[in-house]
């Protein structure tokens, strides 16, 4: 008996202990938020990431000088560095300073004059450590050195300085050199005064570099970039380009300091992964102290970080909903953010349901469990969520998920005039045919929206109701859009050549051909559906799945016939969409650009050029709503759809409010610790009674054995004292 009361004694101990906390029970309580990552980054100097996976933690590390209001709608830019927003001039060929009212092609170049504000500090780094005599501790390493160096946390002495205008302007030679291959070089050579130029000097000086020779960027000029003083800085532009302000709010021009490079160059630390694509330097509100890409990223305050302060204003019903509680209060509320890498939805979801995730999308898996549709076809969370407390935010992404026709290929593009126009009617008889609300309903879960063009909601451009739909594909009926009859589509087929599926001239079934990245047993059924909608109107589709490089190869080559590709907004501005059918963009050729499509139209590029350099006004509309029409009537893209984002918040997740644009969000976010915990334990409260119960039995199940054996043991014992 004494055993059982032991038993039982240790279970009553371990109550109230949480068993399957997957972190450390130090961290009960803190100020940490906790998320997931699937996919691993695999660049964080912010002159090469490009990725969403990406700029999940540049965007908290990294200061370009403009940011995006947290609260306002539509999306509005803002200083972050800078003490206002810039300055742009106009001037002409011989440097004149043009009115700022001046026609487009009477403007040679526009200058950003850009003043940032004094006492910003970088993060602690190495880089900056210096002896009392204010000499570098770590800018020239010997091999001993590096000895005893397995991480940047080695090194046992940081340093600090403030941010300055030539920060900035280091970072923006970055963008040309030959061994950073930044993907946005291309576009701002065309753009930034003589960075094309400066991309060549570079080149030719690395070639004649020694191999691991640092290339100090301080000893090249770049024409483009002026510094003015200490904390002013100018860009020079070619021509009016108006949607360069918004990259000033993109990592690609955020400070890089010269030390950081400096460090980072010398001889050895590549090997060790410490360099700055694993490693950040920035002003920003978070530093990156832990760097296990297959495990776990951890983020911290940045103890440098001042001066910034939650939103005072928003929108009208932002005061209502709680988003104002913290108007005017320091920024950043949370001290670190764990990131833990989940390649499972399931085991993601489930640690979110324990409250070990503060917030959770919502895969297909695990849609029904999460999200119920009212009468009015509105989505609220079910029953078991409301009772955890637990909240819906939906929004739709500035992104558009389009199925493009290659118009270099003879069948869907054509070649010659009479080619041409059959393949156009081929074109909008598929799109008719694919059902994109059937898509967005059953492989979407209902969250999307089917696209009408190419832009997507809440961008400059975007027309609501009857107004916006596509007519190619729909008709207006009883206040809603209505995808036209197969009817038509067949009708179309048979305008292009192709009665009943079938090749006039031959009499050949029409086959056409759908390149895929390879996909998995899961996707089995998407492309199954995609076969039957093409089979609607008696096409054959032939899917043709490869790997994503050799994909990527056929697509630059113009060898897909069809495909599949998407695009998220960088900026807040048609432009970032209308670009991708904009013939000089053409993927093939030595253009190498956005246009998978290869689609070229005369009047369609004459209107971009035109519309590029225009500001927002009603003229600029009307030339937009010409350009869509253009591309509705070619459909050399099946529109798609536009995602719409629903992401689940526990009660102590607070300050959410959904911005796609904008990345550098974390420092608004505020979590109550101490709800956390109390519902954490209340959710994993381990049940002990089972297992006291069972040993209970256990013991009482042995007892009449046990009370036998001793009774054997005795009559053996008196029968030996007998003899």
């Amino acid at each position: 008996m004494n055993l059982l009361v032991v038993l039982i004694l240790l279970l009553s101990a371990c109550s109230g202990t949480i068993w399957n906390n997957p972190y450390p029970s130090d961290d009960s309580g803190k100020n940490i938020l906790y998320n997931a990552f699937a996919e691993r980054p695999k660049h964080l100097d912010p002159v090469q990431s490009y990725s969403s996976n990406e700029i999940l933690f540049t965007a908290q590390i990294y200061q370009p000088p403009l940011q995006y209001h947290y609260l306002k709608r539509p999306f509005m830019l803002i200083p972050q560095t800078v003490n206002k927003m810039p300055i742009v001039q106009y001037f002409d060929e011989n440097n004149n300073l043009l009115p700022m009212e001046s026609e487009v092609a009477s403007i040679a170049y526009s200058v950003y004059e850009i003043s940032i504000k004094q006492g910003i500090y970088y993060q602690p780094h190495p880089a900056f450590a210096q002896d009392d005599q204010g000499k570098f501790l770590y800018q020239d390493l010997t091999p001993g050195n590096l000895r005893d160096i397995f991480k940047l946390a080695d090194f046992s002495q940081t340093g600090t300085r403030e941010l300055l205008a030539e920060d900035y302007i280091h970072q923006i030679k970055r963008l040309a050199h030959p061994k950073l291959h930044s993907p946005i070089l291309g576009l701002m050579a065309d753009y930034i005064v003589g960075l094309r130029e400066y991309a060549e000097t570079l080149r030719k000086a690395t070639a004649v570099a020694p191999k691991d020779a640092y290339l100090d960027l301080r000893n090249f000029p770049l024409e483009g970039v002026e510094l003015v003083d200490a904390y002013t800085y100018r860009i020079k532009i070619k021509g009016k380009y108006p949607q360069f302000i918004y990259w000033l709010a993109m990592p690609f021009f955020s400070p890089v300091p010269w030390e950081a490079d400096r460090f980072y160059a010398q001889p050895g630390l590549a090997k060790k992964n410490i360099t700055l694509d694993w490693y950040p330097v920035g002003t920003g509100p978070y530093m990156l102290t832990e760097n296990d890409p297959n495990r776990v990223m951890v983020l911290e305050r940045n103890p440098n970080f001042q001066g910034e302060f939650y939103p005072a204003e928003g929108m009208p019903d932002d005061e209502e909903k709680g988003l104002l509680e913290d108007a005017d209060k320091p920024l950043p509320f949370i001290d670190k953010i764990i990131f833990s890498r989940e390649k499972e939805s399931i085991p993601r979801w489930n640690k979110f349901l324990q409250g070990y995730y503060d917030a959770s999308g919502i895969s297909s898996d695990s849609f029904d469990q999460a999200v119920q549709l009212s009468g009015q076809g509105e989505a609220t969370v079910t029953e078991a969520m409301t009772a955890q407390g637990i909240r819906l935010e939906t929004a739709v992404a500035p992104s558009t998920y389009y199925i493009g026709f290659n118009m270099l290929d003879p069948v869907v593009g054509g070649r010659t005039e009479q080619e041409k126009n059959s393949a156009r009617k081929l074109r909008q008889a598929i799109s008719i045919a694919v059902d994109y609300e059937e898509y967005v309903s059953i492989f979407a879960n209902g969250r999307g929206i089917p696209a009408q063009g190419p832009i997507p909601p809440e961008i400059t451009g975007y027309r609501e109701g009857e107004e916006g739909i596509n007519p190619i594909v729909y008709t207006w009926q009883d206040g809603k859009a209505q995808r036209r009859s197969l009817r038509e589509a067949k009708a179309l087929l048979a305008e292009a050549g192709y009665p009943n599926g079938r090749d006039a001239r031959t009499g050949t079934p029409l086959v056409l051909y759908f390149d895929v990245t390879a996909r998995g047993a899961d996707d089995k059924s998407l492309l199954d559906w995609m076969r039957k909608q093409f089979k609607k109107i008696n096409i054959q589709l032939v899917v043709r799945s490869t790997d994503y490089n050799r994909f990527q190869d056929k697509i630059r080559k113009g060898n897909a016939q069809i495909f599949e590709w998407g695009w998220n907004a960088d900026y807040p501005d048609p432009e970032n969409f209308l670009f991708l059918l904009y013939g000089p963009q053409r993927k093939v050729g030595n253009n190498s650009g956005n246009n998978a499509a290869n689609y070229n139209n005369a009047e369609y590029n004459q209107l971009f050029e035109q519309m590029e350099k225009m500001e927002n006004s009603a003229e600029r509309q009307q030339i937009i709503d010409r350009m869509v029409e253009i591309l509705r009537q070619d459909a050399p893209w099946l529109w798609g759809y536009h995602p719409k984002d629903y992401t689940l918040y526990h009660a102590w997740y607070k300050n959410v409010k959904s911005n796609k644009l904008s990345y550098n969000t974390v420092k608004y976010l505020r979590i109550d610790p101490v709800l956390r915990e109390q519902k954490r334990r209340e959710w994993n409260e381990p049940v002990i009674w089972p297992i006291g119960a069972g040993v209970t039995v256990l013991f009482l199940s042995l007892v009449p054995g046990i009370i036998a054996y001793h009774r054997r043991e005795r009559k053996v014992m008196l029968g030996r004292s007998a003899a």
